[in-house]
């Protein structure tokens, strides 16, 4: 465990006061040994470590049309949520182990995210600096249940998570995993820092936000996809649809997934650009947590083989059981999913 001071005064790089000594699921001492058989290497579980956010989700939702300036009646809810753990959340549910680094406070929020995880069966390898608070998200949704506004009081990941993934700590961790997801909540150069930890891996992304997106820019060119919706890739290429993709390509990006919420899902892998138009879901309940479904299930069935098409059409399946549901992340039967999965078309290719 490493100690740290846990009165380190506001504007300072504070020290984790806890950073759990949990492993990541090992390979028989965390190598694989000579005389293992392919079969034996093929029943494995791949693990994903997931970095970025893990705080608390407050979503405030209108009974009636919104109506600017002035008081909304409504219901406000509260839940653990997070790009990188929701995804996280969804990706447990379709094939993989998975593990998280993230930061925290000392405060009962921090032990509501710790909760989440421990359920999820995710195993937490998140630093907790005992007088910080922990990050929160809150989102305001209009009575059909689509984001009027969002406010993101994030500062402890501005200010540790940079120094937080040069540990040796984190350098252990991603070295144990198969894969790797993080989203945009993380500066820039802490992004940086996981590319360069992952050496050859896979690195999948969320871009989170507008505002967010443009952290990646840097390291478009390690990512082996990334997940976004459109206004966040006008944001990282200044151009839309089509020609969106084509820049992303230029700038690097193996592929990429643009969602555009009920419109056509747009995306590219090797073979070129393709287009998946999605079913009308059921009923609109709340969006949050619709595009880290999409991330989290496509990304878990690419790491068990799946092409990103096939992948692609999973995770949007996911994301229409999201939309449908009160939670960030739906808990679906597999009767379920399936029949999600049944109304998804197969993508088709774009020109």
């Amino acid at each position: 465990m490493f100690q740290g001071d846990t009165s380190a005064p506001v504007g300072t790089d504070p020290e984790p006061a806890e950073f759990p000594q949990r492993q990541l699921p090992q390979r028989r001492g965390g190598v694989r040994r000579r005389s293992e058989s392919a079969r034996e290497l093929s029943l494995k579980t791949p693990t994903l470590l997931g970095v970025g956010g893990a705080h608390v989700d407050r979503r405030g939702r209108m009974a009636a049309p919104f109506v600017p300036g002035a008081s909304n009646p409504g219901t406000m809810r509260e839940e653990a949520g997070g790009g990188a753990l929701n995804a996280l959340r969804n990706a447990r549910r379709h094939g993989v182990a998975a593990a998280i680094v993230s930061l925290r406070g000392g405060d009962a929020a921090g032990e509501t995210v710790a909760a989440t995880i421990a359920e999820a069966g995710i195993t937490d390898l998140s630093a907790v600096f005992l007088d910080r608070t922990t990050p929160s998200y809150t989102a305001i949704l209009d009575d059909r249940g689509e984001l009027v506004a969002g406010l993101a009081d994030m500062g402890l990941y501005e200010l540790a998570f940079e120094r937080h993934l040069k540990r040796l700590a984190f350098r252990e961790a991603a070295a144990e995993a198969d894969a790797l997801l993080c989203d945009a909540n993380m500066p820039e150069r802490a992004i940086g820092v996981l590319a360069e930890a992952a050496g050859r891996k896979p690195v999948f992304a969320i871009a989170i936000s507008p505002a967010k997106a443009v952290r990646l820019t840097p390291h478009l060119g390690r990512l082996s996809c990334l997940f976004m919706n459109r206004r966040e890739a006008a944001a990282l290429t200044g151009t839309e649809g089509v020609e969106a993709l084509d820049a992303l390509r230029a700038m690097g990006l193996a592929s990429a997934v643009v969602t555009a919420g009920g419109d056509s899902l747009i995306g590219y892998d090797g073979d070129g650009p393709f287009r998946v138009v999605p079913p009308a879901p059921s009923e609109i309940i709340d969006v949050t947590g619709a595009g880290d479904a999409l991330a989290g299930v496509t990304t878990a069935h690419l790491m068990n083989g799946l092409p990103l098409r096939q992948a692609v059409r999973r995770g949007m399946a996911a994301a229409l059981l999201t939309v449908a549901d009160q939670q960030a992340v739906a808990a679906p039967s597999d009767g379920e999913f399936a029949a999600a999965l049944a109304l998804v078309p197969e993508a088709e290719p774009v020109r």
